[in-house]
Parts: structure tokens; sequence; C-alpha cells
């Protein structure tokens, strides 16, 4: 695992390894950030109540500095992405820069100070700082260069200090004793998020495990649906048409319309269980036969939108899109009290977004948690896909009543012979 980035390389690029530890790189650098202003607020006060005897604009300047570079960084971090946490290391060397520079200015040219002194305690705070990285190589190599830093000053400014070697001497032993301490703490924390992240990604696995055995259990029971019941009501059906003028006209128009009714519903459940539409006529027809399902079922008004999805396009997310859609409507049947749904499908450049939104009685981010403490898993294993997966997925109360869920992932486009594939596997 390499050292220059803070995401890891292992788990073949696993995007949940990835997303925690930005997450908690995030942390240490926001962290680092508030220790870094309460470092330039010791500085500032040290000048202010300790003032050194000669240079002193030279070293309001250099705290002016310090204090628009420290800002500078807090609104960098602001921009998210894995760049600010990859070189946000390279600041603590300004950091060492600033109080070694400081400490020989105030030092070396008074013939008695204790500005120089006082500002050396600051450097202990350099290891707090190199901690919060989630690199202890990258840690290594800024607490050793604090150590040395300490030292050097210590004995450059002894004079006007008027310390002995042995003062020196213990505490640049306990300043590298704290820097140990960092890189160990460091090597820990690197080790808790590595093993989450393992964790997370063991948990996915399993789920998408899960998931494509029922998705075969679903194929299986779809076909023994299509080639056993739906015939033998079709055959029902044509025998009942070849029937003389002599049976009953109003019996007849019964068993005719419940015969009807029935493959009706067959089909739509074969369709809904594995959508051979899926593979034939795309997303957005077979998102339309899951939609009239929970209408039927739920008696709720549906307001279908596809018109930004091509019918002859195929994504690598369409899977994964329609059984997540199929929750969501389920749930609304089941739960929701809705009186209407709206469900919308667009796309974005390479980007696919569903949004199915209710106006019943709503969910909680809670209900759903403990929901998933009784074992009920449906939801929250769509979730673990989509997230998986690269995208995201939340489901937030709406602005007057109901649910809003909101999936947004990414897609690689399929062509014709790959959907064949997938189709046969």
């Amino acid at each position: 695992m390499a050292e220059s980035s803070v995401l890891p390389a292992d788990l073949g690029g696993s995007p949940d390894l990835e997303r925690i530890v930005l997450e908690h790189a995030y942390r240490g650098a926001h962290l680092q950030v508030a220790l870094r202003g309460v470092l330039a607020l010791f500085i500032a006060l040290t000048l202010l109540f300790v003032p050194p005897m000669n240079d002193a604009n030279v070293c309001l300047a250099i705290l002016t500095g310090d204090a628009f570079w420290t800002v500078g960084l807090a609104l960098w971090t602001r921009r998210g992405g894995p760049g600010p946490v990859n070189a946000m290391w390279l600041a603590l060397f300004v950091d060492l820069a600033v109080i070694g520079s400081l400490t020989l200015l105030t030092g070396i040219a008074a013939q008695q100070s204790w500005t120089a002194d006082i500002l050396t305690n600051g450097l202990f705070v350099i290891p707090l700082l190199a901690c919060t990285q989630l690199r202890p190589g990258v840690c290594a190599s800024v607490v050793v260069p604090t150590v040395l830093v300490f030292l050097a000053a210590s004995w450059a400014t002894m004079a006007s200090n008027e310390e002995p070697w042995s003062s020196i001497l213990l505490s640049t032993m306990a300043l590298a004793i704290l820097s140990a301490g960092a890189v160990v703490l460091s090597r820990i924390q690197r080790s808790r998020v590595l093993t989450i992240g393992h964790l997370v990604h063991d948990r996915t696995a399993l789920l998408a495990e899960l998931m494509g055995l029922e998705q075969r259990e679903r194929r299986a029971l779809s076909e023994q649906l299509h080639d056993g019941a739906l015939q033998f009501v079709l055959a029902a059906k044509m025998d009942l048409d070849d029937l003389t003028g002599g049976a009953d006209p109003e019996a007849v128009d019964r068993i005719t319309h419940a015969l009807t009714e029935s493959a009706s519903l067959l089909r739509a459940t074969v369709s809904e269980l594995h959508p051979t539409v899926l593979d034939r006529v795309g997303l957005a027809r077979a998102l339309g036969d899951i939609v009239r399902s929970a209408q039927a079922r739920g008696g709720f008004d549906v307001d279908l939108q596809t018109v930004e999805w091509d019918d002859d396009l195929r994504t690598s997310a369409d899977d994964v899109l329609f059984s997540a859609a199929r929750e969501l409507l389920s749930n609304v049947v089941k739960h929701a009290r809705a009186r209407t749904v709206r469900v919308e499908l667009t796309r974005t450049g390479e980007h696919a977004v569903l949004d199915v939104t209710d106006d019943g009685c709503g969910i909680s981010r809670e209900a759903i948690d403990r929901s998933l403490s009784r074992g009920h898993i449906g939801l929250t294993s769509h979730e673990l896909r989509v997230v998986a997966a690269g995208g995201s997925f939340s489901v937030r109360p709406g602005p007057r009543a109901g649910t809003v869920a909101h999936i947004e992932m990414p897609f690689e486009v399929v062509t014709a012979s790959d959907s064949l594939t997938i189709s046969a596997h």
C-alpha cells in the first residue's frame, strides 16, 4: 500500500474502502486545521505577552503570513476529493519552518529572551498534527525533522535562555517520545480504518452474493410460472374460445374475464420476478411494468417519467436500479398508504438518477435502521449495492409529507452483445 496516497490500492480499488478511508482522512484533516489554528493563536499570544527584543516586525509578518496560510488550508479542505488529504501533510513542514524561524529570530540576536524558549514549546504540537495522518511513513517523515529542529533551535538559543545542556537533552527526549507515540498512533488508526474497510467490503460482497442468489431464484420461479401456470391459463382460455354457442354466455364471459385477468397478473408477476423486458427493451419499459403492478396492488396513482432515458440504452446499472425501484415501490404498497407516487428516471452524463417520491405517511432513517436490526435487509441491501457501485442512496422525508428516495450512480453503456451475454448467464 503506497504511502504517497491516503487512498489504499488493495481490495481491488474497492469503492467501499476508498470511501471509508477518505472519510476518516478528512476527519484528521479537519482536526489538523483546528490544531493549526490553536498553534497560530499560541504564537500570537507569545509575541504579544513576551515580545521579542529584535526583529518584531519580521516576526509579525511571519505570523500574518501563517494566519493567511491557515485560513487558506481550511478553505482548501472544503473542496472535497482526495487532493487536499493527500497533500495536507506537506503543510506540516510549513508549520515547522514557521516555528523554527521565529525561534531563531527571537533567540539568536538577543542577549536574554524568553520568547524563543516559549516558542520552541509549539514544536510539541507538530507530532499531534502529524498523527492525524493515516500514513505512518508520512508521520515519521514529519516528526523526525521536528525533533532535530527542536534540538538545533534549543542549542542555537541556549545562550539567551541560559538553559543547560541537560535540560535541552531531556526536553528533546520528551519530544522524541511524543513523536514515536504519534507514529504508532497513526499506524493504529490506519489499521483500524482498513479493518473497518475490509469488513464493509466483505459485507457488501456477501450482500451481492445474496442478491445474486435472489435473482437466480426469481429467474427460476419466473420460468416455472411462465412455462407452467401461465401456459395452462392461456390454453384454458383458448379452449373456452372454441366452445360452441350452447354454453351459458354469462358464465363464459365470467370465465373469460377471470382467465384474462389471471393471464395478465401472471405476466406482470413473471416480468417483475425476472424482467426479460429489461434485456429486450431496456430499463425504462421495465420500470413501466413494475409501476403498473405496484399501482394495481397499492391503489394509488403513479406518474412515471423516463423521457430523458432512451429505450435503446443498456447500462451496467440497469439491474441495480430496477431491483431498487422494485423494492421501493413494494415498500410504498406495503407501508406508505400513499395516494400518488412519482417515479423519475433521468441521465446526467454517465450517471443515472432515480427518484421515487410518495405522499404517504413517510419513513425515517431511524425506522430503516430499526427494520435492519430486526433482520429486514431489503432496502439496506439495495443501498449497499448502489454504494458499492460508486453511487449514493438516500431516503428522506418529503417537503410536505411522504418519502423521497434518491439514487444516483455511475454506469457504463452495455452493447447488445454484452447484454445478450449477461442475459445468457
